[in-house]
């Protein structure tokens, strides 16, 4: 099945470790408040309605819900281009994205005066923004009728494929359209409430994560959240471990509670296998090696995850350990084709690591594998008459490129060790051999 990737099924219990070099984190405080109504902010000036702020206290928790919050606020003159729901999340300490993102789809959100409701518009030093957050609304899963790639189905376990652009389960701003609701269909599960404030407190940016411990929790409560034990019960067998939204591969599904407790204790102990590959911006110093390197989210940007050296006791990173493996090197050194194993499955955890150790995945945007970064490293390699193709390649990368491969665990009722693969899809596919035409290179195995 694998035939353009076959040693990328053969496990290396040999790695070497990698030097990782220690960075120093900036923060930068925000706005932090409890029962605040509105909160204005200015040069030298904080003012509330109710006179509610705590200003710098960070020992204070901060408030379970943000409805009817109102910031006005000038984005700073120092401040670099930013998309608005980014910035927007940095200026309201403890509100989730998705939070911010359901308020400017819902048009509560104006920049100079006009509505924006694109939470991907970019905020530039002197814009006035004014902002109110929404009011908690209830999330519903409904069944809908998405065809699935299943790889492997019977009555406990469901194996699919998950496309690349995909949400894994709904969110505040992903209620439709997503893995769960092809699943509920698919599977004739009832339909089931969510509580976005439970979903809102557990997880942020729950649909953009791979990380399978906090999402169980996340979905549990959420479902709790909806008042109804049988609700619970019903849905709680099913999603155990997520994938990135732009992550496409494997993903395995429990059918009932049995599979569910079993599958997620594997997930805990860490014995589930689990192989990605991915097309790297450059090549890493070491062609095998072994990052463990805590993760957390990035103080200086909380639309993302970052590679944080030091004692995980600090409440601000989690333990996470990456194998990885250059299987091809490309276009000269400009790329390669990584393989990754992961001993822990945290947010972000392959991105994180990978930009870390300085080759972050073609296509994302957000570590740093930007289109100008592929362009510098790429352009020498093409002939000038290519450049145009050189351009639509670029322009083509709309996802990271990172899939995941292949898959092993326990069957939950048989006890047999079950493993899967499925090849990367026509994206990845067509991006790595336009990266091969122009040179490509295969180390040679470690002894």
């Amino acid at each position: 099945m694998l035939s353009h990737f076959p040693e990328l099924l053969t496990f290396h219990s040999s790695v070497s470790s990698v030097s990782l070099p220690r960075r120093l984190v900036g923060a930068r405080i925000p706005v932090h408040f409890r029962a605040l109504t509105v909160l204005r902010v200015g040069p030298g000036l904080v003012e509330s309605s109710n006179d509610a702020i705590d200003g710098a206290d960070s020992s204070s928790e901060p408030t379970s819900s943000f409805a009817g919050v109102n910031l006005v606020e000038t984005v700073d003159t120092k401040a670099s281009k930013l998309r608005i729901d980014a910035w927007i999340s940095s200026r309201i300490r403890g509100i989730s994205r998705a939070r911010v993102q359901s308020s400017i789809r819902a048009g509560l959100v104006t920049v100079n005066g006009r509505v924006i409701d694109k939470v991907s518009h970019g905020v530039r030093a002197g814009d006035e923004i004014n902002c109110t957050i929404s009011e908690l609304q209830p999330l519903r899963a409904e069944p809908e009728d998405i065809p699935l790639d299943i790889v492997f189905e019977d009555k406990h376990v469901l194996v699919v494929n998950k496309p690349a652009h995909m949400v894994v389960h709904p969110a505040p701003g992903n209620a439709c359209g997503t893995l769960v609701n092809a699943i509920l269909h698919h599977c004739s599960i009832p339909t089931v409430a969510f509580s976005e404030r439970e979903l809102l407190s557990e997880v942020e940016d729950a649909s953009d994560s791979d990380d399978e411990s906090s999402t169980l929790a996340a979905y549990q409560n959420s479902m709790q959240g909806g008042g109804s034990n049988s609700y619970a019960s019903s849905v709680r067998p099913g999603i155990v471990h997520r994938l990135d939204k732009g992550t496409s591969g494997l993903l395995v599904v429990a059918k009932n509670e049995h599979s569910h407790a079993h599958l997620s204790k594997q997930f805990k102990l860490h014995t589930i296998q689990r192989v990605y590959i991915s097309l790297t911006c450059g090549v890493p110093s070491l062609l095998l090696g072994r990052v463990e390197v805590p993760i957390g989210r990035d103080v200086k940007n909380r639309v993302r995850m970052a590679a944080i050296p030091g004692p995980t006791n600090t409440g601000q990173a989690r333990y996470a350990a990456s194998r990885y493996k250059v299987i091809e090197v490309l276009a000269g050194g400009s790329a390669a084709l990584v393989e990754w194993r992961l001993e822990t499955g945290r947010t972000h955890q392959i991105r994180a690591h990978a930009k870390h150790i300085g080759i972050p995945l073609l296509g994302d945007e957000v570590y740093g594998g930007t289109r100008g970064m592929i362009l510098s490293l790429l352009q020498p390699r093409f002939p000038h008459s290519s450049q145009g193709k050189l351009s639509q390649l670029v322009s083509g990368l709309e996802r990271p490129c990172l899939h995941a491969l292949a898959l092993g665990f326990e069957h939950p009722q048989t006890g047999k060790n079950t493993h899967f693969s499925c090849q990367p899809p026509e994206d990845f596919a067509e991006v790595l051999s336009q990266l091969r035409a122009l040179g490509s290179d295969k180390p040679l195995p470690r002894k």
